[in-house]
């Protein structure tokens, strides 16, 4: 077993190399993205940030059903 300043250098080390570990793996913007999309179209699935881009979504991709009650007050 390592003693004295051999253990200090290895402690060290592994710090640094645990400091590089975690900044290469950095944030999962993938997760963030996903956690963002709240709002979900009734007709195709498909995810939205906010209200005013499901209005238009629905609008332009979806012309021929009716507009859900929660879009009529929305403002585009």
């Amino acid at each position: 077993m390592a003693r004295g300043q051999q253990k200090i250098q290895s402690q060290m080390k592994n710090a640094e190399k645990q400091a590089k570990l975690k900044k290469m793996a950095g944030t999962d913007t993938k997760k963030a993205a996903a956690a963002a999309l709240t709002h979900k179209c009734t007709v195709c699935m498909s995810m939205m940030p906010d209200p005013k881009t499901y209005k238009q979504h629905f609008e332009s991709k979806h012309p021929k059903v009716a507009l859900p009650a929660n879009l009529v007050d929305v403002v585009a």
